[in-house]
């Protein structure tokens, strides 16, 4: 399985306050990216697959509005998230 419980805690240890942190704003945003560049890469191999083209496709609403919210909120700690995962904006 490509994202075990081992490796979401990695993702909320390097992004969150700490391992255990799942709900900051910051590491929800990271597993969301991770998911979606899994889900990007499933797809270029199998291009028929509408169910999870539309599970990406909600996905990147998720990471959309949690970055919105971010920004909104604060913007220095959007700035570092965006920065720090390299998503373009």
């Amino acid at each position: 399985m490509y994202l075990d419980a081992a490796k979401k805690q990695e993702i909320f240890e390097k992004y969150g306050k700490s391992n255990t942190d799942t709900g900051s704003a910051e590491a929800q945003i990271a597993l969301f990216s991770y998911r979606i560049s899994h889900l990007t890469e499933h797809l270029k191999l199998n291009r028929k697959d509408y169910s999870t083209e539309r599970a990406l496709t909600t996905l990147v609403g998720k990471r959309r509005a949690l970055l919105n919210y971010l920004k909104n909120r604060d913007i220095e700690r959007y700035r570092a998230i965006v920065k720090a995962l390299g998503l373009r904006k």
